[in-house]
């Protein structure tokens, strides 16, 4: 069988270095090994054309945002219409392939009745209304806080349309409940997240420090990165590492007081390895249960001992190969205990037996291209 497929993404997939970017790209990958022949469409917003997508896609085509202000007042998304693209439609109806739309703001034509006909899936990596909600709580900028809330409410009502797709792709068992729950006419499957990791390569042994890793300029990242210096950095007697891109100026400003605190800004992706190799402890904390969180997965398939709270292993499946911590002074007392100890090959055993082959990419793949091929 020809297996042919449209991808339509929300952004330039690569260089894989953040959440959504890694899923998508390692997705596109292993499809293609696999032998998928992949046509891309490509939201183009701050990130450039990129040659390495055309080792793994027939064809890749670049639509530019329309970043128009007058979209703050239309019914739908700004995220989702600015993203609107005429030719992205007359694109996907050169041909009748099935079409995979990633993310709920990659959907503007998912409802589009010259497409009713068309096998259309769609990968859900966020309940997007709550991420945007929760978005808002974590800003301190009014008007960044009124447009999250105007997108969240937009969102909210816009997410019916994933009911025009033969098949929903939740990233997380509890993503995937929400959906049941709301619409139970969906057919929705269970694929984790796509990552780089094939296998479990934490080091045995220990280190001398505790590393919190994320995309720093994204609000509810560095709101975590305030609250852990605040609460629970700033009182030990162990080094800390904060280490992602973009901090604002205020987390330089406030982890340069503390003297065991050292902020990585934008570290290469070699350094930021070394960095998840070599920490004793990384401390994942989050304020919102939605998606998967793809650097739990990293830091377990790469790092020592890790510190989440409920929030960061909700719907992972990933719960008992971390230590659970919902409190500043339980995580506190959890450092001190882990500094204490040797991080043993087995641990590293338990790791490969659970996270294997279910986040496999390899596994991933198979189920996908059996939910649209056959």
């Amino acid at each position: 069988m020809n297996k042919n497929l449209h991808i339509i993404t929300f952004d330039v997939p690569y260089p894989p270095n953040y959440g959504g970017a890694i899923d998508v790209f390692y997705r596109i990958k292993s499809l293609s090994e696999k032998g998928v022949n992949i046509i891309l469409h490509c939201s183009e917003y701050r990130r450039a054309e990129e040659n390495m997508l055309n080792k793994y896609c027939s064809k890749v085509f670049y639509y530019q945002r329309k970043l128009n202000r007058n979209f703050f007042f239309r019914l739908l998304p700004f995220s989702v219409i600015s993203r609107k693209n005429n030719s992205l439609l007359q694109n996907i109806l050169s041909d009748d392939y099935p079409i995979l739309f990633e993310g709920l703001v990659s959907c503007s034509y998912i409802d589009h009745p010259s497409i009713e006909k068309r096998n259309k899936f769609f990968r859900e990596a966020n309940i997007e209304h709550h991420y945007y909600y929760n978005l808002s709580k974590a800003t301190k900028s009014i008007a960044k806080k009124a447009y999250f809330l105007s997108e969240a409410l937009k969102l909210f009502f816009f997410q019916r349309k994933i009911k025009k797709a033969k098949s929903v792709f939740a990233i997380s068992t509890s993503d995937s409940d929400y959906l049941l729950r709301k619409y139970p006419e969906l057919d929705v499957r269970y694929i984790p997240c796509f990552h780089p990791n094939e296998d479990v390569i934490s080091k045995e042994g220990k280190s001398d420090y505790i590393l919190y890793h994320a995309n720093l300029s994204v609000a509810e990242n560095y709101k975590v990165a305030e609250y852990l210096i605040k609460n629970v950095f700033s009182k030990l007697n162990h080094k800390c590492v904060i280490a992602g891109m973009n901090p604002p100026k205020f987390l330089s400003e406030l982890s340069s007081k503390y003297s065991n605190i050292r902020l990585v800004v934008n570290p290469e992706e070699s350094e930021m390895n070394e960095l998840i190799i070599n920490a004793h402890i990384i401390t994942l904390l989050t304020f919102q249960s939605t998606g998967m969180k793809i650097k739990l997965l990293r830091s377990l398939c790469e790092g020592r001992y890790i510190i989440a709270n409920d929030k960061m292993t909700k719907g992972s499946g990933l719960d008992e190969l971390c230590f659970l911590s919902n409190s500043a002074n339980d995580t506190i007392n959890l450092i001190n205990n882990l500094m204490l100890r040797q991080f043993a090959v087995e641990e590293v055993e338990k790791r490969k037996e659970i996270i294997f082959p279910e986040f496999s990419n390899n596994y991933m793949a198979d189920k996908i291209i059996s939910y649209i091929y056959s």
